[in-house]
């Protein structure tokens, strides 16, 4: 736990610096101030990122990485201090002690949870060698040649690279999947914080927009009810964020997405900024994992309100950070496989020698649909939804992943009679509840998209929450409309506060049940032993090795995976294709299977 605390204080101290560069910038362009902790240390982890991924293109990503950022950091700070200061305390004077004291005892939970609990299967697979690749050489063309799951390229395991202190430790802290589900947790904690909008008066506009943010008594709200999805989600995550897997990662992002976004239709804001920013945070969940494309619908509202006002010089902007914010992930796909996105080789546009077989990849991502859908064929990939929909979900989902597919399946309905509502009776239709269906249409096309393809619950766990809950949200809103007593009561308040209180009783009970498992692992010598200093390491395996070209290559005895410590490491014995006399000149595709 301390080696986590420790790495903490490190990861947000310079994203919250990087952040503050980012306001700073947007404050100055565009006229619009942030001053939401939360917000700025959304917006520092973007930057990290992107950063760490450019590095990675032209270095490996360890102590030198570090100390350019240390060094943009301080200069930051310098520049900035008077107003970090005020911006902080600022922040903290206005929290009340109860507040204050949720804040430490989540900071407690959530690093109990990272500093142990249940190594993901794949982590050992793949997501800590791709780490190390990271670590140790940046990038390498046509990695995923020898493991084509190299070739997945998530943005979070360059972040996880220049968080993971291995030059500093000796070992790879693997904490950033812990912080991000702290950072999500802080924006659940308003649904415990009374009646008035936690949300509230955080983010001002300059002059320069000359406008204002209403205030008061709110219509409606449905963030609250986005915020009990987050809380159920995070508090089935407790004993998995201590793997480095990119899952977790893309969940947290696309809920924080989801709850800011609901938050600002909520408080009537009126500035395309913070939309459209959310807009470049969802470019950001594409990188983390390309299945969250479908987010991107959400650009449907600040571009519409950019071009009403003729802000093309903004329009222009917002893409170039959006290129930025992909371009380096990009390039990596690139080198990593030789597609522009993997595992999809028909986008084909590049002619290097580095390649991935389209084959390959075809059988890649058959197999990734396969796995997804409870197949065990990647032959059956072309089987229609009504041949393998039955055995999935008999097979594949736990109990109350049922419940949520057949709540979604009616909620999708339901959408569809709300959007018939919204045609014939648009006038009766508030404005905010019309911006709400756009949410509701994002996460509900983006869960169709994931039932159709590769409907493993951990792929899409936040698009089925949030579908169910942003539908109850708006149904209860509009029922509580039609009673002015029950609205005089907010009882859409009410019910999220119980729904709130329930789920802290069962979260309550699954962190005493990772607690007392935590516990029972100590006494038989298990992972948990020692975790009170430093992190939870990943898995060691039983492995052999051999020789190509002078470099040992790793490979597990039996299974398939390898951890961290050996490396470099394979899934199993294949031949090898240096595209040079050394690693770092990269790897050609395998002219065969076999033994090199």
């Amino acid at each position: 736990m301390l080696s986590v605390l420790m790495n903490w204080g490190y990861i947000t101290v310079t994203i919250f610096l990087a952040g503050f560069a980012v306001c700073a910038f947007v404050r100055k362009i565009f006229g619009y101030q942030i001053k939401d902790i939360g917000c700025i240390m959304a917006l520092g982890l973007m930057a990290a990122t992107v950063y760490a991924q450019a590095f990675s293109l032209f270095y490996k990503v360890g102590a030198a990485a570090n100390a350019v950022l240390v060094v943009a950091c301080v200069v930051t700070a310098v520049a900035g201090w008077q107003q970090i200061a005020g911006l902080v305390a600022d922040a903290w004077k206005k929290k009340g002690i109860a507040w204050k004291f949720a804040v430490v005892l989540s900071v407690v939970v959530w690093c109990f949870c990272t500093s142990r609990g249940y190594m993901h299967y794949d982590s050992d697979l793949y997501h800590a060698q791709s780490i190390r690749w990271i670590e140790e050489y940046g990038i390498v063309r046509g990695l995923g040649n020898i493991h084509v799951r190299f070739a997945y390229n998530s943005s979070f395991f360059a972040l996880s690279a220049l968080y993971s202190m291995k030059f500093l430790t000796g070992r790879s802290l693997h904490t950033v999947n812990g912080l991000m589900a702290l950072l999500l947790w802080i924006q659940v904690l308003p649904l415990f914080g009374g009646h008035k909008d936690a949300d509230q008066d955080k983010c001002r506009k300059g002059d320069r927009n000359g406008s204002h943010i209403k205030s008061g008594q709110k219509k409606t709200r449905v963030t609250d009810f986005a915020r009990l999805g987050a809380f159920y989600y995070l508090t089935v995550i407790y004993s998995d964020v201590v793997a480095p897997a990119s899952d977790y990662a893309i969940m947290c992002v696309v809920f924080f997405i989801v709850i800011r976004w609901l938050a600002l239709l909520e408080r009537e804001e009126d500035s395309p900024v913070p939309y459209a920013l959310l807009c470049v945070a969802g470019v950001y969940a594409v990188t983390l994992k390309l299945t969250a494309g479908l987010i991107l619908l959400l650009l449907i509202k600040p571009v519409s309100m950019l071009v009403r006002h003729k802000k093309w010089r903004d329009i222009g902007i917002y893409l170039v950070m959006g290129l930025l914010t992909a371009a380096p992930w990009l390039a990596r796909t690139v080198l990593l496989s030789g597609y522009l996105l993997y595992p999809f080789p028909s986008l084909d546009l590049f002619d290097v020698d580095w390649k991935i077989s389209a084959a390959a990849a075809a059988l890649d991502a058959a197999e990734i649909k396969t796995w997804g859908r409870g197949l065990d064929n990647a032959s059956l990939v072309e089987l229609p939804i009504t041949q393998w929909f039955g055995r999935w979900f008999q097979g594949s989902l736990p109990g109350t992943g049922k419940i949520l597919v057949v709540a979604d399946i009616i909620c999708l309905l339901v959408f569809v009679v709300l959007v018939i509502r919204l045609l014939l009776r648009a006038d009766q239709v508030e404005r905010i509840q019309r911006e709400q269906l756009l949410v509701l249409a994002t996460v509900s096309v983006s869960y169709g998209f994931w039932q159709l393809s590769a409907p493993l619950l951990r792929y899409g766990y936040a698009y089925v929450l949030l579908v169910v809950v942003i539908t109850g949200g708006i149904l209860c809103d509009i029922v509580i409309k039609y009673f002015d007593k029950w609205q005089k009561k907010d009882m859409i308040r009410r019910i999220a506060v119980f729904g709130a209180l329930t789920l802290l009783l069962f979260s309550a009970v699954k962190l005493v049940s990772l607690v007392r498992y935590c516990y029972s692992e100590v006494h038989r010598g298990g992972a948990g032993e020692g975790t009170y200093v430093w992190q939870q390491d990943y898995g060691h395996y039983a492995l052999e090795s051999y020789v190509v070209d002078g470099v040992t290559f790793y490979y597990p005895v039996s299974g398939d995976r390898t951890g961290y410590d050996s490396f470099p490491a394979v899934p199993r014995r294949l031949a090898i294709r240096f595209r040079g006399d050394s690693v770092r000149e990269g790897f050609y595709p395998a002219v065969e299977s076999g033994i090199s």
